[in-house]
């Protein structure tokens, strides 16, 4: 049997709407709201300039500090979907056609704005929720330089063997930020998930996009910080999978029940247990960039002398 994991000092706060852990140097906060009604979905939309996902979550956020240092990271809908890439989409986008997107674009575009048309992204697959960043923001004034990861180094990787371990759950939440069903051709979402257990904190953000008959996509943020690192490290680390819609599909449990194909954990299970060739390099054929798993790591440097 293991030895008992020693549970650090923190303190945890609540109100209607957020959840609050101060840990060691940490602040964390996760707020969830219901769905943006019309009036933020309306300013949203203008600040963006286009069509929002059916199901927007405009107030929901995640939010690190780290207080030493001044850093800062925010996951939160308005900068995740300012990722996404207005009009033509070019190679290695990711842009992806589906059926009866000039129906959907009309039905969710008022004739009367000025709100441009993305060629390329029929009905907000969202591919330019890219693997060239993270959907995590960090805050300006004290941005991490991100360096790659060091193979060698066990302290540059994410410890599975620490994370499946039975250690106490301190700090929990689920943040949902936007989902789409495509016009009923599939499904895109983005929902981020954390954990802080005694002697760590791990961050799981995941796109995932279904469009049917075409193709399956995941892409997976993962950022972790042990408590103990010395020096005080994050690790991040940004990976993508698309297989065809069939390829999946042929995976199911059982072939007439369709219900795993909504989701996201089963379909990323499969495209993770497909050979790298097939779910990284060829993919579905759309020569998506994001098809790779790149990990980097920062330092926590103090701030000030």
């Amino acid at each position: 049997m293991s030895s008992a994991i020693a549970v650090p000092q923190h303190k945890l706060s609540e109100t209607p709407n957020s959840r609050t852990i101060e840990i060691n140097d940490w602040v964390i906060i996760a707020s969830t709201n219901p769905i943006s009604n019309a009036s933020e979905c309306d300013a949203l939309q203008a600040s963006l300039g286009f069509p929002l996902p059916e199901m927007t979550f405009g107030s929901n956020y995640l939010s690190l500090e780290h207080r030493p240092s001044g850093w800062k990271m925010m996951f939160d809908t308005h900068n995740a979907l300012k990722c996404v890439k207005k009009g033509e989409l070019g190679e290695g986008d990711g842009g992806v056609k589906v059926g009866y997107a000039d129906a959907w674009l009309k039905s969710r575009t008022d004739p009367g704005t000025n709100l441009p048309i993305m060629t390329g992204l029929t009905p907000m697959t969202y591919p330019g929720h890219q693997s060239d960043s993270a959907p995590g923001v960090e805050s300006p004034s004290h941005p991490l330089q991100w360096i790659d990861a060091d193979q060698d180094n066990p302290s540059h990787s994410i410890p599975l063997s620490e994370l499946t371990r039975p250690d106490p759950i301190l700090f929990y939440a689920e943040i949902p930020l936007f989902e789409d069903e495509l016009h009923d051709n599939g499904s895109s979402n983005l929902l981020v998930r954390i954990r802080v257990m005694p002697t760590c904190i791990f961050i799981l953000s995941r796109f995932t996009l279904r469009v049917d008959h075409v193709l399956f996509r995941t892409h997976d943020t993962r950022i972790f910080h042990s408590f103990t690192s010395s020096p005080s490290l994050v690790v991040r680390q940004l990976s993508g999978w698309e297989a065809p819609y069939d390829g999946v599909k042929r995976r199911l449990p059982s072939r007439n029940d369709l219900t795993p194909l909504t989701d996201a954990n089963f379909i990323a299970k499969v495209l993770t247990e497909l050979p790298i060739t097939e779910s990284q390099q060829i993919g579905a054929r759309t020569r998506w960039r994001g098809l790779r798993t790149q990990v980097e790591i920062a330092v926590l440097a103090r701030d000030g002398p």
